[in-house]
């Protein structure tokens, strides 16, 4: 008995770290930023951890079909709220800077997923194991609408806009997904870790169990999410670090920690396999509802669908690194299987462009250049876009194998 009840130190030690943020919530107290983005942030994240358990064992008493589709969105539920709060005050204040937050929370959790997430499974497979991380076939599903998605990103910032039939391209797309996969057989799940206990439970308790932490965990994300996101952009203005930085990589770490940790866990006991495709997954989910929703949210906000969302050259160059960071990851995947020198020329690439922007202006004054804004951006942009081709060129056939992405 006294095993039992340790067992649900986790449940405890995550419902206790959320009550900070929803007593800031109730309490509105005069503190500073940085200590709200604190609290805020932790109680997001706490959330986060009790969604994913949550999301784990729901699979096993959703239809399959409805588990998809639900379960997929409410395991990224917290960058949902970060991102749509931006959207939603962008189309309320459109002179103000919100509808830049939106895009930087949007395109630095993508980039975070592929140039951390993936390239994390890999390092702790190959020092686990000295093999490379083979990913299950039917993952070429996630690879075709990955890519087609990846496809349409593209023409975003050629035609320099994201309007409302951008977004509903985007969310169709992965409503096809969702029916394609659907169809498919159901596969044995098996819950470790902190979801174990709850699948332990009598049917009837673990569902309540599972409802209730879904419940709670929404609550605390939808609660906390206005002031983790203002106070994020207060603690730029009070350190003297631009907001959009701290909007486009703190936001993200804060929601999608849980999701690497627990992809992490799985690529320690040896279902790194498992791992990254989750994490690919992840990167479809937010590559399409989440850009998608922003038009669509931004116009109810605003009332109308003319003008799109608000961007500027900035924004655009973001989306464009974004999807060239996509392809050439899709194309270190083609053969369903990446190994320990595609995650670190992946990773370093995104560590260099990452901290672009903080040695941009020494670069162009030691080089003697003028100043172009986002000029490394182009160039990463160009890098990723060039080996991507460079790699179709070397295995062309490889190309032709997401066809069977399409199969049931």
């Amino acid at each position: 008995m006294k095993h039992a009840f340790r067992d649900w130190y986790p449940f405890l030690l995550a419902v206790l770290a959320t009550l900070p943020g929803l007593a800031m919530r109730a309490l509105h107290p005069e503190i500073s930023p940085l200590a709200m983005a604190g609290l805020t942030g932790g109680a997001i994240l706490a959330a986060s951890f009790m969604l994913m358990w949550a999301c784990e064992v729901a699979q096993l008493d959703i239809p399959q079909t409805l588990a998809l589709a639900v379960v997929a969105l409410i395991a990224v539920l917290p960058e949902y709220a970060v991102d749509m709060y931006f959207t939603w005050m962008a189309g309320q204040h459109p002179e103000s800077d919100y509808a830049h937050y939106a895009i930087a929370n949007m395109t630095g959790a993508n980039r975070l997923l592929i140039g951390v997430g993936w390239s994390a499974i890999v390092l702790v497979c190959w020092m686990r194991f000295r093999s490379a991380v083979v990913v299950e076939s039917e993952r070429r599903t996630d690879l075709v609408f990955l890519a087609m998605a990846t496809a349409y990103a593209f023409v975003i910032p050629i035609k320099g806009s994201l309007a409302w039939y951008d977004g509903v391209a985007l969310v169709s797309l992965y409503v096809w997904y969702i029916w394609l996969v659907s169809r498919r057989p159901c596969t044995e799940f098996e819950a470790e870790g902190p979801a174990e206990v709850l699948a332990r439970l009598p049917r009837g308790h673990r569902r309540i169990a599972t409802l209730s932490l879904f419940l709670f965990a929404a609550v605390v994300i939808l609660a906390d999410a206005e002031l983790f996101s203002e106070s994020l952009v207060a603690s730029g203005k009070v350190l003297g670090i631009n907001e959009f930085l701290l909007v486009q990589w703190l936001a993200p770490i804060a929601s999608e920690a849980p999701e690497f940790i627990v992809s992490l866990m799985f690529a320690m006991r040896g279902h790194a396999s498992i791992a990254l495709g989750s994490l690919i997954s992840s990167k479809l989910n937010q590559w399409t509802l989440l850009v998608g929703m922003i038009p669509g949210v931004y116009a109810a906000s605003s009332g109308s669908v003319h003008p799109p969302i608000p961007m500027d050259s900035h924004q655009m160059n973001e989306i464009l690194l974004t999807a060239a960071q996509s392809l050439f990851a899709i194309c270190l995947l083609l053969r369903m299987r990446i190994g320990m020198r595609g995650a670190l020329v992946l990773f370093g690439l995104f560590l260099v462009q990452f901290i672009s922007p903080f040695i941009q202006v020494p670069v162009e004054q030691a080089m003697g250049l003028p100043h172009i804004p986002d000029r490394l951006h182009i160039w990463f942009s160009l890098v990723y876009v060039v080996l991507a081709g460079g790699m179709l060129l070397l295995r062309p056939r490889t190309l032709l194998d997401l066809r069977y992405g399409f199969r049931v």
